[in-house]
C-alpha cells in the first residue's frame, strides 16, 4: 500500500475496464479512482470511489485500518466517480462522520435519498481547519472547479494538498507522461471554468505543499512548479506552444488533401509546430486539447447539407462549451455546388471571446486546383506573420 507521507497511505483503485469517461472520453490507459486515508488519533478517509470498484476500495480500507475505526470521510466532490461508495463505507463504518460544504451536503441527499446524512454531517466552508491530533487540516472551497461544492483539503502539517479534480489525469495511479493525458483531462472536464480555477490558485498562493493528490491519476511529488505552469497556462487560455492545428473533415478526400497540402506549406513556412487532425477518424477530445496547446488552428470543412459538416460542427461546439480564446484562426471550405461551410465557420468562431480570425477565406470546388494555390500560399502567409507565442 503506498504510503503518500508518514501518516498518508493512498487508497485509490485502478480501473482498466472502462472504456469512456463520463459516457464520452476515451480512456486508453485505464483511470484510477483515487482515496486516500490520514492516521491520526483521529483517522480520517479522503474522498470514496466508483461504485465499479467499490469492493476492492473497501478491502483496502478494511486492511489499511486493521480493525480500528474511522472518525471521519472527507468528501470534496460528489460526483459519482468519487462518492459513488460513500453508502457502503457508511454500512461498514456506522460512526462516521462526514465532513463536506453545504453544498455537497445538499447533494448526498440525492444521490443517497435514504441515508439520514443530518446526523453525521459536518459542514465546513472556506478556510475552516480540523485537527486530527498532528494532523491539521484546513478546507478550500473550490466552486466550479468543476461543480459548485467541490473543495480541497490542505494538510498544513505534511504539507500535501488533497487537490479533488485538479491535476487529475486521464491515467491510472502509476501512469507516465502527465502532460497530454492530464491536458485532455483538464480542457474537457474542467476547461470551461477557467476563471474558477484562476480564483483557486490565487487561494493556493503561499501554502507551503510538497505533494499534490488529486483524485484521478498519479500523486505528484515532484517538479511541481510544471504542473502549476500547465494550469495556469489552460486556465488563463493561453497557448502553451507557437504552432497551427490543422483540423479537417473532409468527405472523399478533396479537403483532406488540400488540409495536407497547407500543412507542409506552413512547415517550410517555419510557422511553428504543426499537428494535422482528421476530425472525422479521431475523437473530438484530442482536437480540443490540441486546440488549447496551440496558438493557431486551422478549420477545414466540407459544406454539408447546406451547413457545417457535423463532425468539423461538434469540434467547434465542444471548443465554444469549453470557452477557448485567444487563438489566432484560418478557415478553409470545400463545396461542389455551394459552398457555405467557411461562412458558418466564421460566423462562429467569431462568437467566441478574443479570437482572430485571419483572411483570406480558402474556398475549394470539389478539388484542391492550381487556381486555389495564391489563395493558401497568402494563408499560410499571414498565419506565419502572428505570433500569439
Amino acid at each position: 500500500m503506498l504510503s503518500i507521507a508518514d501518516n498518508i497511505r493512498f487508497l485509490g483503485v485502478e480501473d482498466d475496464n472502462l472504456d469512456l469517461f463520463e459516457g464520452q472520453y476515451p480512456l486508453t490507459n485505464g483511470i484510477s479512482y483515487n482515496s486516500y486515508l490520514i492516521d491520526d488519533e483521529k483517522i480520517a478517509i479522503v474522498d470514496s470511489v466508483d461504485v465499479r470498484r467499490c469492493d476492492d476500495w473497501l478491502a483496502a480500507v478494511d486492511e489499511a485500518l486493521a480493525g480500528r475505526q474511522p472518525d471521519y470521510l472527507i468528501v470534496q466532490h460528489m460526483e459519482p466517480d468519487h462518492s459513488g461508495s460513500i453508502r457502503a463505507l457508511i454500512e461498514s463504518y456506522g460512526d462516521l462522520r462526514v465532513v463536506a460544504t453545504a453544498k455537497a451536503v445538499d447533494m448526498l441527499g440525492c444521490f443517497f435519498e435514504d441515508v439520514d446524512f443530518g446526523v453525521r454531517a459536518v459542514v465546513v466552508k472556506d478556510g475552516d481547519t480540523l485537527s486530527l491530533g498532528r494532523t491539521v487540516l484546513r478546507f478550500i472551497t473550490a466552486p466550479m472547479v468543476h461543480w459548485p461544492e467541490v473543495m480541497m483539503t490542505f494538510d498544513e502539517t505534511d504539507g500535501v494538498l488533497f487537490s479533488a479534480d485538479a491535476f487529475g489525469t486521464f491515467a491510472m495511479s502509476n501512469g507516465g507522461g502527465w502532460d497530454d493525458e492530464a491536458r485532455r483531462y483538464y480542457c474537457n472536464i474542467v476547461g470551461k471554468f477557467g476563471a474558477s480555477v484562476q480564483g483557486v490558485m490565487k487561494k493556493l498562493i503561499g501554502l507551503k505543499f510538497h505533494i499534490v493528490a488529486p483524485l484521478h491519476g498519479p500523486v505528484l511529488k515532484e517538479n511541481l512548479a510544471h504542473y502549476w505552469m500547465l494550469y495556469d497556462k489552460w486556465s488563463r487560455y493561453e497557448p502553451e506552444t507557437r504552432g497551427v492545428l490543422v483540423a479537417y473533415a473532409s468527405i472523399y478526400g478533396g479537403t483532406a488533401e488540400a488540409a495536407r497540402r497547407l500543412a507542409s506549406m506552413l512547415r517550410e513556412q517555419g510557422a511553428g509546430e504543426v499537428v494535422l487532425f482528421d476530425l472525422t477518424r479521431h475523437d473530438v477530445s484530442y482536437a480540443v486539447a490540441e486546440a488549447f496547446r496551440l496558438s493557431h488552428m486551422v478549420l477545414c470543412s466540407v459544406t454539408y447539407d447546406g451547413g457545417v459538416f457535423p463532425a468539423m460542427h461538434s469540434f467547434i461546439d465542444h471548443l465554444a462549451s469549453k470557452s477557448l480564446r485567444n487563438r489566432v484562426v484560418g478557415i478553409m471550405e470545400n463545396g461542389s455546388w455551394a459552398p457555405v461551410a467557411g461562412r458558418l465557420m466564421c460566423d462562429a468562431v467569431s462568437r467566441m471571446k478574443g479570437m482572430t480570425v485571419l483572411e483570406p477565406m480558402v474556398t475549394l470546388h470539389s478539388r484542391l486546383h492550381p487556381a486555389d494555390m495564391p489563395a493558401m500560399v497568402e494563408l499560410s502567409r499571414a498565419i506565419c506573420e502572428t505570433s500569439l507565442c
